[in-house]
């Protein structure tokens, strides 16, 4: 058997590509939307995929495995468990609880097991040459290291009222069926540490049946209403772009089969309709940038920022010295930023500095009333420790909601390390506030100093 996990740090996100070393044959589970890794690892291993399977209707990323089943002719294997409003609107080859996968040697059976989604499946692997019994289990978004999914997704991002507490049951049951697994089978999940499909993933890239069961809080729960209560509590905020991303991954929509390439454009060229997202480093971004930027740093990030900061429906130029502008437009293309106007290499012309304050600095302002300090953090940050004064306002939010602040005052803008006040800072800037400066520092550097925070 020939087995490799690709893991895409951006996302947190882990397909797999498994073949059969006599037939030639290879499956892909949950592969990304740029393709050619897939392709490059069959052909380097003298494998032809023959298979693209999915565990459930993607919310993190848009799935490639239309793009690889039309470059390869595979055939393509995907839930029919859930009702009709979970059902996938283009051909493909249901698959229902039972139903078994063959590639060469190899068998896959399907288990279905709701709970992050209704048509949730996983698939139990047995290499038949070496035995009769399984020993890997693909879990998708079901069972992670240390964790499981959330099934408020859906509630969150696609907004159907209610679906968390019917998941929340699903799931329970579902991980009864988990716990009757062998202690020995390998468990390979759908996401890693980072992830926003739940709220406490191991960063190792695999666990066993039988470590979860000692280790994974969701598997000591016997009380069903105990297990709800830890499951749906402190769970992070759902990224915008992920309603985006369920519609796209069920409907028939345009294929992009390879990487595109963009073209280059002078400061002049730029669209007035377009969103200039500059991906340079924060400390670069703020010595100097193009008016109404926002900076959305080029790191394991990006996409999720994208996502939540960018519109699917304006034209997007990006800020990117030409070494990197390939790696941008993959990290685009993973949630469906397809509408990439182009990139700028050069910065010219008259440019805008952000001014930066020290912890010195805003301790001083605050305590003089001088500005309103502003925590982008996410909730749970704000509430395990803030600077005393502090607002509080999530940076992903900002896209639908902006502060309720004069746009005149002076705000001063704080996350945990600098990365999400920066953007903040960069937004609002934008967004027409005057008079914003940013803590680059943040708390790291507030607490390095000495400063109190109040829990």
């Amino acid at each position: 058997m020939f087995f490799e996990q690709v893991y895409d740090k951006t996302l947190a996100q882990a397909s797999y590509i498994i073949g059969c070393q006599v037939s030639k044959e290879a499956i892909v589970i949950d592969p990304k939307r740029d393709v050619d890794t897939y392709l490059d690892i069959a052909k380097s291993n003298n494998l032809t995929i023959t298979h693209v399977a999915e565990t459930h209707i993607h919310a993190d990323f848009l799935s490639g495995s239309r793009e690889l089943v039309a470059l390869t002719g595979a055939k393509l294997f995907l839930s029919d468990e859930g009702d009709e409003d979970w059902q996938y609107e283009f051909p493909h080859l249901g698959l229902k609880n039972g139903d078994v996968i063959k590639i060469g040697n190899l068998t896959l059976e399907t288990l279905h097991t709701p709970g992050h989604t209704p048509e949730s499946i996983s698939f139990l692997l047995t290499d038949h040459p070496a035995t009769d019994k399984p020993v890997m289990f693909f879990t998708g978004d079901f069972v992670f290291v240390g964790d499981v999914g959330r099934p408020d997704l859906l509630e969150e991002a696609a907004g159907l009222v209610g679906s968390k507490e019917v998941g929340a049951k699903q799931l329970f049951e579902s991980l009864k069926l988990f716990k009757a697994l062998p202690d020995y089978i390998q468990v390979w999940p759908g996401h890693g540490a980072g992830s926003a499909c739940g709220k406490a993933l191991g960063s190792v890239a695999s666990t066993t049946v039988g470590y979860e069961k000692i280790r994974n809080w969701a598997l000591q729960h016997d009380d069903f209403e105990s297990f709800k209560e830890e499951l749906l509590r402190d769970q992070p905020e759902a990224p915008y772009y992920f309603a985006e991303m369920k519609k796209q991954n069920k409907i028939d929509r345009k294929l992009l089969t390879e990487v595109p390439l963009h073209p280059v454009l002078d400061i002049e060229d730029i669209s007035k309709d377009a969103v200039v997202v500059d991906t340079r480093n924060k400390f670069e971004f703020s010595k100097g940038h193009l008016p109404k930027s926002i900076n959305i740093q080029n790191n394991n990030s990006l996409a999720n920022w994208a996502g939540w900061m960018l519109s699917y429906n304006e034209p997007i130029v990006l800020v990117a010295p030409k070494e990197n502008q390939e790696e941008v437009t993959r990290k685009m293309m993973r949630i469906g930023m397809d509408n990439i106007a182009g990139f700028v290499s050069q910065l010219s012309g008259q440019l805008v500095e952000t001014k930066l304050v020290d912890a010195a600095e805003v301790e001083q302002e605050v305590s003089n009333g001088e500005c309103t300090l502003l925590d982008v953090r996410n909730t749970i940050e704000f509430r395990n420790g803030h600077i005393e004064g502090a607002i509080h306002h999530f940076v992903g939010h900002m896209a639908k909601r902006l502060p309720n602040l004069d746009k005149n005052a002076s705000i001063i803008v704080q996350c945990q390390a600098g990365d999400r006040a920066t953007i903040a800072t960069s937004y609002l800037e934008k967004n027409g506030f005057s008079n914003v400066k940013n803590f680059i520092g943040s708390m790291q550097d507030w607490l390095a100093k000495g400063k109190p925070v109040l829990k």
